[in-house]
């Protein structure tokens, strides 16, 4: 704290800059000097914006260096887009003000923390970030156009499209949000009694929503261990919020969800991690940035900041030197709304397991923003492979995935701001130690 000016300096500030008295601009030289300063600094600012900064300051605002030194970046500095990342050239957008839908779980983090860290506001965005409860109210808000875009389950964008489970709404994946991040939690009644997937058998699970990757990760892991996961064990669709309440009352055995609601069953005492989905398939995808087509036509512009916002969050929450802070930003009541503690522990991924041991995971969870084909042809194969396509046999698979999945644009976005992106669409997937190779699954089934 400089005992000249009373302010908190960023760690670029050499004090030199705002050696000036806190005092109230008086009269007309005290505005002149202000504003040679700011000429000196490459900025400029109208006499309105002027009165908008007193206003939002305060009744006093501060002479030249106190007031200077806030706008040099003395006081918070702006986030960065990390080390490799190039300056912010904003472009000319044709709607500024957004809303944006989220459900209160760790996979929404680059979308939540965007907005108290300040990442939509860096891209010119004044986006306003609203709280659902589950996956259908979600979706239907975005149907109706209540939000801008959303928080969505990556295989939501091709149900959406296809017109499965709700009205056809041509919706796009626009990116990643995060990969892992999920685990299944038992009940601590069955501690010491399972060990393998055929241990399920007969348990009610919970899954927050039937186009998820929860429930395809969960079916796939289940008939994988020779189980039918409609015949052998119940799931039973429960809003994320609502799992540890079920789990407590006994209502369901567990559970294959997201963050942090298996930390927070671990922290009531009233379940145990048995298995985190990084170990099923790694770095599996889970949540998306989702916007319907008819958005990006009309707004491409405002398209274009938007996404570079979200992927500049996503690729900062991906450095784990950035956990313990965006912890604290999302862990607030209208975020999360859960105990920083629990918060914290998923995303450094320092944790207590409930079976005694403290573990530490990094890549727990994790995130990045690039959009996988493969990982469209494994959703769209799994869907099909469980009824939810209504058993059509007529779907191209790589062609949807195509649709979808924005993958080009990402890219693009990722190289403009600095970050590398892969050349290739497809990758071949390790799932439950098997590889699965997309291009070669597609052929079989399309043909």
């Amino acid at each position: 704290m400089s005992k000249e000016n009373n302010h908190i300096c960023g760690p670029d500030c050499t004090h030199d800059s705002h050696r000036y008295l806190d005092t109230p601009m008086g009269g007309a030289s005290d505005v002149a000097k202000y504003e040679k300063q700011m000429k000196e600094l490459g900025l400029s600012m109208t006499r309105r914006d002027f009165v908008k900064y007193s206003a939002a300051l305060g009744a006093t605002v501060l002479a030249s260096g106190g007031l200077l030194s806030f706008l040099a970046g003395c006081s918070r500095p702006a986030p960065q887009s990390g080390a490799g990342s190039k300056p912010l050239v904003k472009a000319t957008m044709e709607k500024a003000d957004l809303t944006i839908g989220f459900l209160p779980i760790t996979c929404a983090t680059p979308i939540i923390m965007a907005e108290p860290i300040g990442f939509y506001k860096k891209h010119g965005l004044n986006v306003t970030v609203k709280k659902y409860g589950g996956w259908a109210d979600i979706r239907d808000a975005f149907i109706a156009g209540e939000i801008d875009a959303a928080h969505l389950l990556a295989p939501m964008t091709l149900a959406l499209s296809l017109g499965v489970g709700s009205a056809e709404v041509p919706t796009r994946l626009a990116a990643i949000e995060n990969i892992n991040g999920q685990a299944i939690t038992l009940a601590n009644k069955h501690k010491g009694k399972v060990k393998t997937a055929a241990d399920l058998k007969g348990m009610v699970l919970g899954v927050p929503f039937d186009f998820s990757m929860h429930n395809l990760l969960l079916r796939y892991y289940i008939a994988d261990a020779g189980l039918d996961p409609d015949m052998d064990v119940q799931l039973r669709v429960v809003r994320p919020p609502d799992m540890v309440a079920q789990l407590i009352t006994g209502n369901i055995d567990g559970y294959l969800t997201a963050e942090p609601f298996n930390q927070r069953a671990v922290h009531e005492k009233s379940g145990f991690i048995f298995k985190l989905t990084k170990d099923m398939w790694p770095n599996h995808p889970c949540c998306a940035f989702g916007v319907k087509q008819e958005f990006i036509d009309k707004y491409p512009q405002t398209y274009e900041v938007l996404l570079k916002s979200i992927i500049d969050a996503t690729n900062y929450s991906s450095d784990v030197k950035n956990r313990e802070e965006i912890a604290k930003a999302i862990s607030a009541k209208e975020y999360l709304n859960q105990p920083e503690e629990v918060v914290k522990s998923v995303l450094t991924g320092k944790f207590d397991n409930g079976l005694g041991e403290t573990l530490n995971i990094p890549d727990r969870i994790n995130f990045d923003p690039f959009p996988w084909k493969s990982f469209a042809v494994w959703m769209l194969i799994e869907m099909q492979r469980w009824g939810y396509l209504k058993n059509r046999t007529d779907l191209d698979f790589p062609k949807i995935a195509d649709e979808v999945f924005r993958t080009q644009d990402v890219r693009k976005a990722q190289q403009e701001l600095g970050f590398g992106a892969p050349a290739d669409d497809y990758k071949i997937e390790k799932i439950l130690g098997k590889d699965f190779d997309a291009t070669k699954v597609t052929k079989l089934l399309v043909n």
